[in-house]
């Protein structure tokens, strides 16, 4: 089927089923970035939502100080111009409150005046990362793609994450990413007693631009990797690479998670050496490791991160919590089909069975004789519709 055939008239050609799957893939990342929500109502009355996805509008709040749920996006600010947020935490729908001015919200116009918990920044403004660029950038070509801190929850460029000359982010032979979350150079200090724990809850390889791997020791600096006793030269990059990333995986998935009683951090944080602000990388399952003891529930609640322990705070459990709603939305709207079926005559359901059996053999003709090679164009569709209805008309 042409690319363009509903557009234009593009050259480029894709399979049905490559057309298929496309479609299905766009249709599963929008349910992961909305996290299933259809937006038919207003998040309001949830209260401060865990984590949602979010969007400002620019033409109501230009100086980015307001954000919007689903619901509000497509009702109240259709037409506006809008900028995705992906998920915030522990925010609050303002559509129709103070900073709308006299627009109020379309489907709940009753609303406090300010929410005071939420939380902004630039982004609000569609500018992200440290050098402040709105994305997409209109002055640079190739769009470079950005990481998010999972505390402060900006964006940022791999050039701007504050890494060391040689240093890269943590990714496998394809070039995946090896680590499940990202603390930002400006953050790290909030989380320094991370780097305290007897467990490496970072992702610990780094690869310079030589190739060569860095680990990093017990101490938290930087070993240069085992040298070949006999040329002196780094051993084989991505050898050592899968050593250390799976020793340092292998001691996460086989610790399990820190007991309330007990601390697992054994020095004392207000006698610890200055911490050394940097980026942070962080491994499987890391949050499962953290202690909750007292003292740390304390000290989570004063340095303002205690929703780490929330399980639902993760990206992961928000994005398989969308998956599951989209598995139950399915599985229903393939129920009321057959429901609908099965609540028609014998007449209506023959005719019903009929068509669908006529559309499948008209289509199968279609693609078989078209052949591998050549493309199926907007008028071979619409000829096959029209045959379908001459048909049909003979049939009556």
């Amino acid at each position: 089927m042409a690319s363009g055939a509903f557009e234009d008239e593009a050259e480029v050609t894709v399979s049905i089923n490559e057309y298929i799957e496309s479609m299905e893939a766009e249709e599963l990342e929008a349910d992961l970035v909305l996290g299933g929500d259809e937006g038919d109502e207003c998040t309001f009355p949830k209260g401060y939502m865990k984590r949602q996805a979010i969007f400002s509008c620019l033409t109501c709040t230009p100086d980015g100080n307001a954000g919007v749920c689903t619901a509000c996006c497509l009702s109240c600010h259709d037409g506006h111009e809008l900028l995705e947020l992906w998920t915030k935490r522990n925010f609050r729908c303002d559509c129709g409150n103070s900073k709308f001015g006299a627009l109020a919200c379309k489907l709940l116009p009753s609303k406090d005046v300010e929410n005071s918990e939420n939380a902004y920044n630039h982004n609000f403004k569609g500018l992200y990362c440290v050098c402040d660029k709105p994305y997409p950038d209109p002055n640079v070509e190739e769009q470079v793609e950005m990481i998010q801190c999972c505390i402060c929850e900006d964006w940022l460029h791999e050039e701007h994450l504050g890494l060391t000359p040689g240093e890269s982010i943590p990714r496998d032979e394809e070039g995946e990413p090896v680590y499940e979350d990202f603390i930002c150079q400006k953050c790290s200090s909030v989380c320094s007693f991370l780097t305290l724990y007897p467990e490496k809850l970072w992702v610990a390889a780094q690869v310079d631009s030589t190739g060569s791997a860095n680990a990093f020791s017990d101490t938290g600096e930087l070993n240069k990797t085992h040298m070949d006793s006999e040329n002196g030269q780094p051993e084989n990059s991505n050898e050592a690479r899968k050593s250390v990333l799976g020793k340092c995986s292998a001691k996460i998935e086989d610790s399990e998670s820190v007991p309330a009683t007990g601390c697992a951090i054994t020095t004392d944080l207000n006698s610890s050496p200055e911490f050394e602000m940097k980026p942070l990388f962080l491994t499987k399952n890391w949050r499962n490791i953290l202690c909750k003891c007292e003292k740390c529930l304390e000290m989570y609640k004063q340095r303002k991160v205690s929703f780490l322990l929330d399980v639902e705070d993760t990206i992961v459990e928000y994005e398989k919590k969308a998956k599951e709603k989209r598995t139950e939305k399915l599985e229903k709207q393939e129920g009321e089909a057959l429901d609908l079926l099965n609540n028609l005559d014998h007449v209506a359901k023959v005719e019903i069975l009929h068509g669908i059996k006529d559309f499948k053999e008209s289509f199968k003709g279609l693609l078989e004789a078209a052949g591998p090679s050549k493309a199926i164009t907007p008028a071979d569709i619409e000829q096959m519709f029209s045959n379908l209805k001459s048909k049909r008309r003979r049939m009556e």
